[in-house]
């Protein structure tokens, strides 16, 4: 935390813009040894941005933050440079022999703005999820997690924590004092079994940020030449499959993510699924079945109408399955429509769109949803399950007398109190802030 250091902060190089930032105690001399003069908090210059000899490196956006009003809460500076290589190699390079800096290492910036109070545990992760974001859905939860409307649900809930915690203690230690009040049970268990749902109801909201943020998996399944590879490579609008009229031609999984309504959605294709001597397609038939158990959806596909017969539905997974009719541009045979939900051509686009609408149909329904304050991360989902059997063992305890009701509650808001790091979370850093890249 003594050193001052420095990363390129922007995308990757060659860039129009590139960000270089530098954060820590010499900040202020950095500017000066760079740019000869501080600019004004929070004023971008044009500056000249010149080397320990007197050469000017190039011209550029200096803006100066002064702590604690800064990202990291201490002195912090940009420099908005060119995005060439050798312009942001050459201000590194120079920022490399200045005494008492050196370069950040990943997620540092954010560690520091962490352990200065400016962001919580959750607020930080938002902004590893909003960096990564690649759907509308996932953008818009991050953005929730990173601007604290979630931490605000958690610090309000160890209000209550505390609150309760206190009203025990008080009618404990000074229950003859008039200012105090009696009867605890009436004034705090009823708050307790509240928050007690609250909690509850959240968790259930686990399941949908889980498919926010990690996505949809959609298997496609079936019997060889069914046309997998045809609808995979249709759905990506390039060719990532081989598609071939020879039996077996898929032997491995395929996979894609696709935007759909704005979630995530990962495809599969798979191995065809029949019997076989062939030890390569054991294995990928065997990969495929296993996919197939972990997935959220089954398209399987047939291009007859007795094909859904010969696999065994019943059999495949004991999920949502959508049984789609394909190559029908080739023949139109007589399906029984009880039998298959939708008809494609994956030559024509016939059927498409409704195979689509109907996999939107399995997708989480947002609709009056204004916030998106969900659980993403086993962690959360951990701490708030310990947190609630806190509470639940304190209000099984009413017969064992009000002090132990009150550890119980102690260990609920330490258990809460993990999630935003304001309890014991040394051994979690490290791992949180690996997922950053350099110079965020």
């Amino acid at each position: 935390m003594s050193d001052t250091i420095y990363a390129l902060s922007s995308g990757a190089l060659p860039a129009g813009v590139a960000v270089i930032r530098v954060s820590g105690p010499f900040t202020s001399e950095v500017l000066l040894k760079l740019c000869g003069s501080l600019p004004l908090p929070r004023q971008a210059k044009l500056r000249s941005i010149r080397n320990r000899n007197g050469d000017v490196l190039d011209q550029g956006l200096v803006l100066y933050f002064n702590a604690p009003a800064s990202f990291t809460g201490e002195d912090c500076a940009e420099l908005q440079v060119h995005g060439g290589r050798a312009v942001v190699n050459a201000i590194l390079a120079e920022l490399d022999v200045i005494p008492g800096l050196r370069h950040a290492e990943a997620g540092e910036f954010s560690r520091r703005a962490f352990q200065n109070g400016k962001l919580d545990l959750v607020e930080i992760e938002g902004l590893v999820d909003l960096i990564s974001a690649e759907t509308e859905m996932q953008r818009r939860l991050a953005q929730e997690h990173s601007s604290g409307h979630l931490s605000k649900i958690y610090d309000g809930w160890a209000r209550r924590l505390t609150h309760a915690r206190a009203m025990i203690e008080a009618e404990l230690d000074f229950a003859d004092e008039d200012d105090v009040p009696g009867s605890v049970a009436e004034k705090i268990w009823a708050d307790m079994r509240a928050l007690k749902g609250e909690i509850s109801d959240h968790l259930d909201g686990a399941g949908i940020a889980e498919i926010i943020r990690d996505g949809l998996k959609i298997v496609i399944a079936g019997e060889p030449n069914a046309g997998k590879s045809s609808l995979l490579n249709h759905l990506a609008q390039r060719d990532i499959a081989i598609v071939t009229d020879i039996a077996g031609t898929t032997r491995d999984i395929l996979s894609i993510d696709l935007s759909l309504a704005g979630f995530r959605v990962q495809l599969f294709d798979t191995a065809g699924l029949r019997n076989t001597d062939d030890k390569v397609e054991q294995e990928g038939i065997r990969r495929a079945r296993l996919t197939i158990d972990q997935a959220d959806i089954v398209l399987l596909l047939a291009d007859t109408p007795d094909g859904f017969v010969s696999l065994g539905v019943s059999q495949l997974a004991e999920k949502p399955i959508i049984r789609v009719g394909t190559k029908i541009d080739r023949s139109r045979l007589l399906w029984d429509k009880a039998t298959v939900d939708v008809l494609i051509s994956t030559q024509t686009s016939e059927g498409i769109d409704r195979l689509l609408d109907i996999l939107a149909d399995h997708l989480p329904d947002l609709s009056g949803q204004n916030a998106l304050s969900l659980p993403t991360r086993k962690r959360h989902m951990s701490c708030l399950q310990q947190t609630l059997a806190a509470i639940d063992m304190s209000l099984a305890q009413s017969n064992r007398g009000l002090d132990i009701q009150a550890e119980y509650l102690r260990q609920a808001g330490d258990s809460l109190g993990r999630i935003t790091g304001r309890v014991d979370v040394e051994d979690l850093l490290g791992v949180i802030f690996s997922e950053f890249c350099i110079g965020k």
